[in-house]
């Protein structure tokens, strides 16, 4: 009996700096490696689930003898008992990212699927603006549904698409997370994934105003609404931005990420890429009067690429940044996308132009119609109805300011 004892105990703690190279048997599958160099550290070797693994338990500087022994005995109770004490132990060592951190490792991944470079900036400035800021500094494992609550909660009614495309994205960061083990915690001796946080949000969330349509000003108040565009409290190249958007009868995310190379101020056009459009078919829109205006303004004030540029350089203005300044003119009821059915509205209404010339000029797919077609003989009619759109939307008296027409 005591030979086998002295046999489960070889190593001494006098013994252990003088030991060779090589593997140091204590007994219980706890042994003492010491390398080429010198260096000294404890491993327990054992089996887990019937599999043979070792087990580093650091180095002699820092565990002692005893330590070493006491340590190996609770890792071999608890393998017995069949727990997974390697990969629990693998989940305290790794380094898990934050929110941050893992959105701009998923935007590398997702980028090369999207349409365009506007796509691109699109889907990391949604998280930048409404999630960083509430957990983007938590690591991913502790991030929960509070947090992505708190961070939708707030645009949820007032922009429902951005809300929606938000949270998407959210889903999408968390579960690239789950599938790098980054969500992994150990409950008894199995590995489980923590769920998605965006997982029944909804439930806590109110039903979202006008699903699937567009709130439109009616046409006959919009000459007044464009006096008090002008003399709203937003930026010069926000309002200008929206004027553009509704004389253009365009989309938002056409106008905002439009450059200076499409546009044509002595052919009086504009052509916007294909992979910019809907359709994804290039689109030359008319440019009427008050349009060339605008530009002609924009250009004085700022000759780079971008033709409505934000505050940083070389970025064009937010998504946003025309429906924050429907809300500071107090028309918070309203949305920029909502401006093409009043100009429809007003065309179909007011005016003799055919539909087929209406619809073309909203770059919506006309069925049946070559569009060879579209693009030559209906662009001379475009031009006469964007003409009339402009005179209508800009009826209202407007006082010529530095140059810029109704601004000062």
């Amino acid at each position: 009996m005591g030979t086998r004892r002295r046999r489960e105990k070889a190593l001494t703690p006098a013994t252990l700096s003088k030991l060779p190279p090589g593997m140091h048997c204590d007994g219980g599958g706890l042994y003492l490696t010491v390398s080429e160099s010198g260096a000294r550290s404890w491993i327990l070797r054992t089996r887990i689930r019937g599999k043979r693994c070792d087990v580093g338990l650091g180095g002699l500087s820092y565990v002692s003898l005893a330590e070493a022994r006491d340590e190996a005995a609770k890792l071999r109770a608890r393998a017995k008992k069949g727990e997974d004490i390697v990969a629990e132990r693998r989940l305290k060592k790794r380094s898990v990212p934050t929110f941050e951190e893992a959105t701009k490792s998923v935007h590398k991944e997702v980028a090369p699927t999207l349409r365009n470079e506007a796509n691109k900036a699109g889907w990391l400035r949604s998280l930048e603006i409404h999630t960083f800021p509430v957990f983007g500094k938590k690591t991913v494992d502790n991030v929960d549904s509070a947090d992505v609550l708190r961070a939708v909660a707030p645009i949820w009614t007032k922009t429902p698409d951005m809300a929606r495309k938000t949270l998407t994205r959210i889903r999408r960061v968390m579960d690239w997370a789950t599938i790098q083990g980054y969500r992994n915690v150990m409950a008894g001796n199995i590995t489980i994934p923590l769920p998605n946080p965006c997982a029944g949000v909804h439930v806590a969330l109110p039903r979202q105003p006008n699903e699937g349509s567009h709130a439109a000003l009616p046409y006959p108040d919009l000459p007044e609404f464009m006096t008090t565009l002008r003399g709203s409290s937003s930026g010069l190249a926000v309002k200008l931005a929206m004027e553009f958007t509704i004389l253009t009868a365009a989309r938002t995310s056409e106008v905002l990420n439009a450059r200076w190379e499409e546009i044509d101020f002595k052919g009086k056009m504009w052509s916007v890429p294909a992979e910019r459009m809907k359709m994804e078919r290039e689109h030359r829109v008319p440019l009427s009067n008050r349009c060339l205006e605008i530009l002609k303004a924009l250009k004085r004030l700022n000759d780079k690429d971008v033709v409505f540029p934000s505050s940083k350089p070389g970025t064009p203005l937010s998504n946003t940044a025309m429906l924050m300044a429907l809300r500071r003119m107090g028309r918070g009821d309203l949305t920029v996308h909502g401006f093409r059915a009043t100009f429809k509205t007003w065309a179909e209404e007011k005016t003799k132009f055919d539909t087929l010339v209406i619809e073309a000029s909203m770059a919506h797919q006309v069925k049946g119609i070559e569009r060879h077609y579209l693009r030559t003989t209906f662009f001379e009619e475009r031009k006469k109805l964007m003409d009339a759109w402009a005179t209508y939307a800009t009826s209202t008296p407007t006082v010529k300011v530095a140059g810029i027409r109704g601004y000062g």
